[in-house]
């Protein structure tokens, strides 16, 4: 089963991009992400889209 939502520091990892950078993505507009409590979490359908 394929995970649903990856963390910051997963899109990080991903995307070959520094942890600050990938902070400063999930902040743009637009941008899909998911907040419950302090955690971002992005949705991976939305990523891809």
């Amino acid at each position: 089963m394929e995970k649903s939502t990856m963390s910051v520091q997963e899109l990080s990892a991903h995307m070959g991009i520094s942890l600050p950078k990938a902070y400063e993505l999930v902040k743009e507009p637009g941008f899909p992400t998911l907040r419950i409590g302090t955690r971002i979490l992005i949705p991976v359908e939305g990523f891809k889209a």
